[in-house]
């Protein structure tokens, strides 16, 4: 039996686990976060519960395996509670990491900086009730700007028009790079805002862009053959306050704060269509206007976080590209500087390509990575390696709380007990100090509960 580390408990992390685990190796799997699913748990829309009660049951049958140890509140990197070093002084036969991509992706523009700019992973981790992000200023005003226009952005639309209990907004802007038939959204997922679409000024608005559409052989009457089919599902609907509007062929400039330090203008250039390789690109041009809003949400994808400590390019983790099949994912780990592969150490899901795909894509990132950690453990030798009761103890000495298996279990029923007494149907806490509270609390009830 050889050892392996999973660093992130989303479902690539403990998809991978189990196809290991269920070879007969030992996995010890450390999280970020207190509780596992990472995305599935933290970015999947608030309300879908079912599909999120479903995640949550197939994530505890894969901790319910015996060889499966579970190391939560645990973040890996440079100047986290533990450094990739450390780890590997526990003498792991492999190491995978499924940490997805924690880095933030902005633009580089002048003003970035302004309050109310927000990067999309951060602003649905607020939401997500995702500690520290839950507890901190993430405010939003009457005209919000989101940059994008894929299904991240038709979720935080759809919080900002419809369920953020706080709610200020008055219109949403999604601010799109290229034009309508490039919209990258889903028709289910837009259905849930189709009704807040400001149909009059979505017209007017395909009459601005026209002549730019026509350039590269695209049919604006088209629009609601193909991107925006669900508007001939629902053609008299619209209208609905909080509005949602659109300018298309647009890119962020310059951001101009308020005398608050708030952003309070946003400079857009405006572009041009080029067809590109059987695509198209967006060019820019001279041409400028501002919008007055008071929020910012950059929706374009996400980072990989260098402090994780693993060699890290333009592109995310370095991995060795197939060179007779340049398309195919590569797991392995290359160390760019001595040009050769980091024995024994993968990356899956997120970690590897950053936004692909979804919970099922990421599963089968997971489940193909794993296959090929078990190629190598069945070629290397079986080396001493220190079991799950030497890391508590390491953790101990140096005041690190780890959260397992057990603690994972009190918290459930913590937040079980949270819901009936709110008359939810699933209640999660937003802080870190309160979820090690409430495990602490259910375990001295277990413990006074053996006793009786």
């Amino acid at each position: 039996m050889k050892s392996v580390f999973v660093v992130g408990a989303g479902p690539a992390g403990l998809f991978a686990a189990q196809k290991i685990a269920l070879a007969g190796h030992e996995v010890a799997v450390f999280n970020r976060d207190i509780k596992p699913g990472g995305l599935a748990e933290y970015g999947i829309y608030p309300v879908k519960d079912k599909m999120k009660f479903g995640l949550r049951k197939q994530f505890a049958k894969v901790l319910s395996l015996p060889n499966v140890h579970y190391f939560g509140h645990i973040p890996v990197g440079s100047g986290y509670s533990m450094e990739i070093e450390e780890l590997r002084q526990f003498g792991p036969s492999a190491m995978v990491f499924a940490v997805g991509a924690q880095g933030t992706k902005k633009l580089g523009l002048p003003g970035e900086e302004a309050r109310g700019v927000y990067s999309a992973k951060d602003f649905v981790y607020h939401y997500n009730l995702l500690p520290p992000f839950a507890s901190q200023d993430f405010s939003t005003g009457k005209r919000v700007a989101v940059v994008g226009m894929g299904n991240v952005m038709v979720d935080i639309a759809r919080w900002l028009l419809q369920d953020d209990p706080n709610r200020t907004t008055e219109e949403v802007i999604v601010i799109a790079r290229r034009g309508p038939f490039e919209a990258k959204f889903d028709d289910k997922e837009f259905e849930h805002i189709q009704m807040h679409l400001d149909r009059r000024e979505f017209e007017d608005e395909l009459k601005r862009v026209q002549s730019s559409l026509q350039a590269v052989g695209q049919d604006v009457s088209r629009v609601t053959e193909e991107t925006f089919a669900i508007l001939k599902k629902y053609p008299e609907d619209g209208g609905t306050q909080p509005r949602l509007t659109f300018k298309f062929l647009c890119s962020p400039n310059e951001i101009h704060a308020g005398p608050d330090g708030r952003i309070s203008r946003l400079t857009v250039t405006e572009n041009l269509l080029v067809a590109r390789n059987g695509s198209t690109a967006a060019k820019a041009t001279d041409r400028t206007f501002d919008l007055d809003v008071d929020t910012m949400i950059f929706a374009i994808g996400d980072v990989h976080d260098p402090k994780l400590g693993l060699p890290c390019g333009p592109d995310g983790y370095i991995t060795q590209v197939d060179a007779n099949d340049p398309k195919r994912p590569v797991y392995e780990v290359l160390d760019p500087e001595r040009g050769s592969l980091i024995e024994g150490t993968y990356v899956v899901g997120w970690a590897r390509k950053a936004s692909e795909g979804l919970v099922g894509i990421a599963r089968h990132d997971g489940e193909v990575g794993a296959a090929e950690v078990l190629k190598y453990l069945e070629r290397v030798p079986e080396r001493m390696h220190g079991s799950s009761e030497d890391i508590v103890r390491y953790l101990g000495q140096r005041g690190i709380e780890a959260v397992d298996k057990e603690g994972l279990s009190y918290l459930a029923r913590a937040e079980q007990f949270q819901a009936q007494q709110r008359n939810m149907a699933y209640f999660k806490f937003g802080d870190d100090a309160e979820m090690l509270r409430a495990i602490e609390h259910e375990r001295s009830r277990a413990v006074i509960t053996t006793a009786a």
